[in-house]
């Protein structure tokens, strides 16, 4: 008989997990949520102090009645579920149901490897009800945000439309931003550089003009620029001083969720969920073959840039072997987390940094093995010495006139020799032969034209670099906010960066109007600094909810009273009852439906006035939505299965569907 059940979330854990701990321990999974807020109902009692009415989730009532038959016969329980808040409440409700009348011991671990789970198990305890109760608050807050406004939204918008407490934030952020870049105005600047030599001398120096009058300056014009050109090609030139100095560049900390999702977008062009769904992997183990499963990186979901103690001695130690004692600083390099981090959790390395990217090469695919070495690459970098560079500048002034020139060039690679990617561009330049006050005639000197540029669109990367600065949400759900405004329809992803759709800025308009408080990044922002006090027992959940709910149910008050139900009528009458026909929006873009919905429930899709250019097919092609963005099908599919990212002139050749087109 098995002494013991050890449940786990993810079923890819239970292998590794059961072959570490031996044939006394039994592994099982909960296959991820198994109790949760019932999805056809609000859930909360806010006359009781917010109580949750927590249920077994339908699609899980299987997996339910295998965990009872599973610990019936065990005398302990161990409950390791992920190392964070979310995973905390999971195995706290798990326990409500399956753990009466057992020994039940919390177990967590933040990588999946031998010693690392065999120690944990020596240190079992109990569970962090504080935790619970803040991922309780926070679910609790999420939900009657998302069940009270969404409900409005269907009645005055259109149907299966949703609002939520950070991703309606995060779409503002997206709608605002689309406006800036819109209502942007170009200025026009002009730039003076020159090329100067010394007689005799064939090294050419380019410099740019840096002061007028031992002052800084613009140019707006054309004329003005053609004015100075003209006097400045009239003066005597001269150098006036030459510099040097080392500048020393440090490394990096160590990768966190949010800082991970960024650097995969820039450096791999991976969005948040791609890079979340393969980090997940990695950490859940590989099979490095004959059967052995390892865990490649620690837990992928945290906001703290803490080492353990172990895993700095390895890392430095491998430093010392690797590269040399002039690699290694003196003392351990420490960066500091954010003041709302988990500081029980560790940044996001490498579970083993022995296990070098090409030494396990052959067993990832090619996406796993990018995120893995760019894991690798930062935590090895973060704790080695800084790179440094010889920085010189020539300063060179004729009249009125400052002109400078500056290169720079990598003298030591310190945490460089592990990370090139992270090195700045050389400019090396030659200033050996020139002295102060040598005489410099002037080879060229032009000017060159320039405008502004306006705020770039959000990318995942900056996106969540932003909702981080601002304290919006927390960056374990970073990922799945965006998946959802990308699904709801309300932005668009292309080439990697987003656009709100016009149903997006409907939707943000009409949350900004209404729900001022829940759209005000600030509000946002605290409401996640309180949830941090209840984790940290300073404040309790129902005091905090109470002091939401009751001006909240007065913004819901009011905008079920005022706001005007969406009707954008079209040109065209409904063929089964008559009535006109309304614009209406869906998850995969506009439709027309009857006015008179639901007492009619005529729909049909927007044609955009092309014919399919499928031979014999005679079809017009719509505007359709998928996961990977807008495309156009023909409206006789499945019968014809044409599509195109583009709307395409007659003749065009079919291209293959998206997958979940």
């Amino acid at each position: 008989m098995v002494k013991a059940i050890v449940i786990v979330e993810s079923p890819a854990k239970v292998k590794t997990i059961n072959k570490i701990l031996g044939s006394d321990f039994k592994v099982v999974s909960s296959m991820g949520h198994l109790i949760d807020l019932p999805k056809s109902t609000l859930g909360v009692d806010v006359t009781k102090d917010f109580e949750p009415k927590l249920i077994v989730m339908r699609d899980k009532s299987k997996v339910m009645s295998q965990l009872k038959k599973e610990v019936k016969g065990a005398k302990i329980i161990y409950i390791a579920t992920d190392p964070d808040r979310e995973g905390e409440a999971i195995g706290w409700n798990l326990v409500q149901h399956i753990g009466q009348g057992k020994k039940v011991y919390r177990v967590s671990f933040q990588e999946i490897t031998k010693e690392a789970v065999l120690k944990a198990f020596e240190k079992a305890g109990t569970f962090d009800e504080r935790k619970v109760k803040a991922q309780i608050a926070r679910r609790i807050l999420d939900r009657i945000v998302g069940y009270k406004i969404s409900p409005i939204l269907w009645k005055k918008v259109g149907s299966r439309l949703s609002a939520g407490r950070v991703q309606s934030v995060a779409l503002r952020l997206i709608v605002e931003r689309e406006r800036q870049i819109k209502a942007f105005v170009p200025k026009e600047y002009w730039q003076i550089a020159a090329e100067f030599q010394k007689s005799g001398n064939p090294i050419v120096i380019k410099a740019s003009l840096e002061k007028i009058n031992d002052a800084k300056f613009e140019i707006f014009t054309q004329s003005q620029t053609a004015e100075l050109v003209e006097s400045i090609k009239k003066e005597s030139f001269v150098v006036r001083s030459i510099s040097q100095k080392q500048v020393k560049r440090n490394p990096g900390p160590p990768l966190i969720t949010s800082t991970l999702q960024q650097e995969a977008f820039n450096k791999l062009r991976f969005n948040a969920s791609k890079t979340m769904m393969l980090a997940q992997q990695l950490y859940e183990g590989i099979d490095l073959g004959e059967g052995e499963t390892v865990g490649l990186i620690t837990y992928m979901r945290t906001d703290s840039v803490n080492i353990s103690q172990e895993a700095l001695g390895r890392v430095r130690s491998f430093i010392q072997s690797n590269y040399g004692s002039a690699y290694l600083p003196e003392k351990p390099n420490v960066y500091k987390s954010r003041k709302s981090a988990q500081e029980a959790h560790e940044a996001i390395r490498p579970a083993n940094v022995l296990q070098k990217p090409k030494d396990v090469a052959a067993f990832l695919d090619p996406d796993q093995l990018k995120l893995y070495e760019l894991i690798w690459n930062r935590f090895v970098s973060s704790q080695m010495v800084p790179a440094v560079y010889l920085q010189q500048k020539m300063e060179i002034t004729g009249g009125k006139f400052q002109f400078g020139s500056s290169g720079s060039k990598l003298t030591f690679k310190g945490f460089l020799a592990v990370d090139e990617d992270l090195g700045e561009e050389e400019s090396p330049v030659d200033f050996s032969s020139f002295k102060k006050d040598n005489p410099l005639k002037i080879k060229d000197v032009q000017g060159t034209q320039h405008f502004t540029k306006p705020p770039a669109r959000f990318s995942d990367a900056s996106l969540v670099k932003d909702l981080e600065e601002d304290g919006i949400g927390r960056p374990s759900t970073y990922a799945s906010i965006i998946q959802t405004l990308v699904m709801r329809n309300y932005i668009q992803r292309e080439r990697g960066y987003f656009t709100p759709t016009e149903l997006g800025i409907l939707i943000c308009d009409l949350l900004v109007e209404y729900f001022a408080k829940i759209m005000d990044v600030k509000f946002t922002a605290e409401m996640e600094e309180k949830l941090d006090l209840v984790e940290e027992g300073k404040l309790e959940y129902p005091k905090l909810l109470h002091k939401f709910y009751q001006p909240f149910q007065e913004e819901l008050a009011y905008a079920e009273e005022n706001i005007v139900k969406t009707q954008n009528f079209v040109d065209k009458n409904c063929p089964l009852c008559g009535k006109q026909m309304v614009m209406k929006w869906g998850r995969r873009g506009q439709f027309i439906s009857c006015s008179d919905f639901p007492n009619c429930k005529h729909a049909e899709p927007i044609l955009s006035g092309v014919k399919c250019p499928q031979e014999g097919c005679g079809g017009e092609l719509i505007k359709r939505r998928s996961r990977r963005g807008a495309f156009y099908g023909c409206s006789r599919y499945p019968q014809c299965t044409f599509v195109s990212k583009e709307l395409p002139s007659v003749g065009a050749s079919p291209s293959p569907a998206p997958a979940d087109a």
